[in-house]
């Protein structure tokens, strides 16, 4: 069941519009941003295992559409439930939560010397 809402805008005139329902919204890692203005959320949960009783980490792979490709592998997102928009992707970009820690200069230097002996 829909709600309409009235609004008056500022000419005086009233225009209706009807509220949406909720929307879930969810926060996990991006793990592929390979496709053109799609991405792909890993979101984690914990889930009791049914017979002996410990917590165990579920995942759960989300495809999302990213309209200007701005959300990077390894970044913090927030997605919204949207509309179908392909086979897969029914989530929607909300915002970029956290950006990934860039690697120090150093770091990547190490990793590219190898050990000669």
């Amino acid at each position: 069941m829909e709600n309409k809402i009235t609004e008056q805008e500022q000419s005086g005139q009233k225009q209706e519009r009807f509220e949406r329902g909720k929307r879930k919204i969810a926060e996990g890692i991006v793990s592929s941003d390979k496709m053109k203005k799609t991405i792909i959320v890993d979101v984690e949960r914990f889930a009791r295992h049914p017979l002996y009783g410990k917590y165990v980490r579920r995942t759960t792979r989300l495809w999302a559409h990213d309209e200007r490709n701005e959300a990077k592998v390894g970044d913090v997102v927030r997605v919204m439930e949207t509309r179908p928009l392909s086979k897969n992707k029914r989530w929607r970009l909300v915002e970029i939560v956290r950006r990934k820690a860039k690697e120090t200069q150093n770091d990547t230097d190490e990793n590219k010397t190898g050990s000669s002996g």
